[in-house]
């Protein structure tokens, strides 16, 4: 006994210390590579793998682990020291900056929220229209926002009109018969005055009758009983009531809720869940449509023109042209399948648009989100110079360099000075200038809706739109580094000749088609997402496809592209990405719920994705051709 009690210690403590033992070890084991063929190429592969099996396993943070090429290529004289650093800022950190300043002054003034409630009171209260109005809105602030912000601005949002369904429910659970006229009220006394008096005395009646079966309920589940019911009853708690002049059966055991509430019913849970699983879909759908929508995008921008810098086909316009038609594709596919899957599919009774009819529920819920919408108050001067950032911002990246007509950059003298950094960088200074007050006296006695510093504004009457504070407490840091040690892995594969090596290596894969090639990329990376972080795997596998479609003599876009956006579909898990881990922590779903509805969202991904690069993919990006840019890369690369 005591030598399996010191086994089953030792081997505890072997798991607790597992992330310390991967971290010396790795390197241990692999060190006989450089060692025995002392090359580039084999001291590149070395800091490729273990910097790729950090990334993977995730043994140190992100951040920390994309700093080994820093270290280990100066040592191994793959590149000098200050050859590296340049790698970890690029120009897509400062587009990254840009954002990340519009972001902060679009939720430090609440314009985020305004926009999200605004679309779900358009879209009503039934519920297959409350799923699609919330994923129409966290896909459009999700184009300019992080996944995970989008995510964690919008769902509190739900949560609250959730909360209000679930409230509902256990108040009257006739409501899913029950419906409400909402026509004109002078016209229902005149037609239905008996009829309505006798239904609102039997939904009274009722109410207080599932009122009641609901505080029993509630007793049972241990609190204590009310007097009056006598020790029989304590004994017949069972879930059921006992013989009494009215005799209902309690409802059977729902699954407990957050802040120990109950499902009223099945069907609740179901959009409880639907809604829930619907926000984080719909936070990827719309990384997708923007080349800042999310870091996969800036990673793979970037490598993309750091190695092929003769290609000028990647910018703003060019991949939303492209983006915007696979997102909404994959919006309305993803809101059928989780309605088929969650609702059923009756889509005539969860997603009529007609107002004549409503459930007490829905009204509620109406009533809900109008309160939520009523506490943002008049739109405030903060709020419309954060639109008119917004919408400036996105015009200028659109005209820089239309394709079909001359861009604004066309005024300049000097060609190829200004990007889409130039203008995000621009306009993200610029709101730490503006001042959040009205420079006129307003009619208004308070302006600003801002954090907790919002006195210290007050008192300030030059307080900009937003502070360093603001800004350093949304900017990605981690993500930056991660970005800048992808860089720095790409220029030691093209320095040492690692990419050229890996694609020879690849040649017998040259009797596949494109399309086939692209497809087995898309499905390893959506495979390998799933247990691995977006960036970590997207900037493990660029290097590899780049080499790959060289030997190829495939366009590059033709895989890059796919595997860009297939590595956004880490959805079946909570591990996969940070929006699924802050569905996941509401209660309301659990992990099999999320395997079944995102393996349907990965197929609807990959399917949707491949049908764009194969259709109005090829004529944008000329994918048919294997371009002259690729072809002198893959010249130069050669000697």
């Amino acid at each position: 006994m005591r030598l399996e009690g010191s086994r089953m210690d030792l081997i505890k403590k072997i798991w607790t210390a597992r992330k310390l033992i991967l971290v010396v070890m790795i390197p241990l084991s692999l060190l006989p590579l450089p060692l025995i063929h002392p090359c580039s190429e084999s001291s590149c592969a070395y800091v490729l793998i273990v910097t790729a099996v950090y990334w993977v396993s995730e043994a140190v943070p992100l951040g920390a682990a994309a700093l080994v090429p820093a270290f280990l290529y100066p040592m191994f004289g793959v590149l000098k020291s200050s050859e590296v650093a340049s790698e970890y800022f690029k120009d897509t950190t400062l587009l990254l900056m840009g954002v990340i300043c519009l972001a902060a002054s679009i939720e430090k003034w609440n314009l985020h929220k305004r926009i999200a409630l605004r679309m779900v009171m358009i879209a009503g209260a039934k519920p297959g229209m409350l799923v699609l109005g919330f994923m129409c809105c966290t896909v459009f602030l999700s184009m300019w926002l992080s996944n995970t912000s989008t995510t964690a601005m919008v769902m509190p949002i739900a949560e609250a009109v959730l909360q209000q369904l679930i409230c509902t429910g256990i108040a009257d659970s006739l409501d899913d018969s029950v419906t409400v006229d909402t026509q004109d009220e002078e016209s229902d006394k005149e037609e239905n005055e008996e009829l309505s008096k006798n239904h609102l005395e039997l939904l009274d009646r009722k109410h207080n009758e599932k009122h009641e079966v609901c505080m029993l309920n509630e007793e049972l589940n241990g609190l204590t009983l009310k007097p009056g019911f006598g020790p029989e009853f304590s004994k017949e708690s069972n879930g059921y009531l006992p013989e009494a002049p009215i005799s209902i059966p309690a409802p059977p055991k729902k699954p407990k809720i957050r802040r120990d509430s109950l499902y009223p019913t099945k069907r609740d849970h179901m959009i409880c869940k639907c809604l829930s699983l619907s926000i984080t879909y719909a936070a990827t759908i719309g990384g997708l449509i923007t080349i800042t929508g999310t870091s996969t995008n800036l990673i793979f921008a970037e490598q993309f023109n750091n190695r092929y810098p003769e290609a000028k086909v990647i910018n703003f316009g060019t991949w939303f042209i492209f983006s915007l038609p696979i997102a909404l594709i994959m919006l309305m596919l993803t809101w059928i399948w989780l309605h088929c899957l969650f609702l059923g599919c009756n889509f005539r009774e969860t997603c009529s648009l007609s107002k004549k009819r409503k459930t007490r529920r829905e009204l509620l819920s109406e009533k809900r989100i109008h309160e939520e919408y009523q506490k943002l108050g008049p739109i405030s001067y903060p709020e419309v110079v954060t639109g008119i950032f917004f919408i400036l911002m996105t015009v200028l990246w659109f005209t820089r360099e239309p394709g079909f007509v001359p861009g604004w950059t066309s005024l300049f003298e000097k060609k190829g000075y200004r990007t889409d950094a130039t203008v995000s960088v621009l306009l993200g200074f610029l709101l730490f200038l503006i001042p959040a007050r009205k420079p006129w006296p307003s009619a208004f006695s308070s302006e600003s809706k801002g954090d907790d510093d919002d006195d210290e504004e007050e008192e300030d009457p030059l307080a900009p739109m937003i502070t360093w504070k603001d800004f350093q407490r949304l900017m990605p840091w981690e993500i930056v580094i991660l970005v800048g040690g992808g860089y720095a892995l790409a220029a030691g594969c093209k320095v040492s000749g690692l990419s050229m090596w890996i694609g020879r290596q690849l040649e017998p894969m040259s009797g596949l088609p494109p399309w086939a090639v692209t497809l087995l990329a898309c499905l390893l990376v959506s495979a390998v997402t799933e247990f691995a972080s977006n960036p970590a795997t997207l900037t493990v596998f660029l290097p590899i496809l780049s080499a790959l479609s060289e030997t190829l003599h495939i366009n590059p876009l033709h895989t890059l592209i796919p595997a860009t956006m297939c590595v956004s579909f880490g959805v079946m898990l909570p591990v996969g990405n940070p929006p699924n881990a802050i569905v996941f922590s509401y209660g309301h779903v659990q992990i099999s719920d999320m395997v079944k509805a995102g393996f349907g969202v990965n197929l609807i991904g990959v399917f949707v994705v491949m049908l764009a690069i194969m259709t109005w993919g090829e004529p944008l990006f000329h994918l048919s051709e294997f371009p002259t840019w690729a072809l002198m890369r893959n010249v130069t690369g050669s000697f």
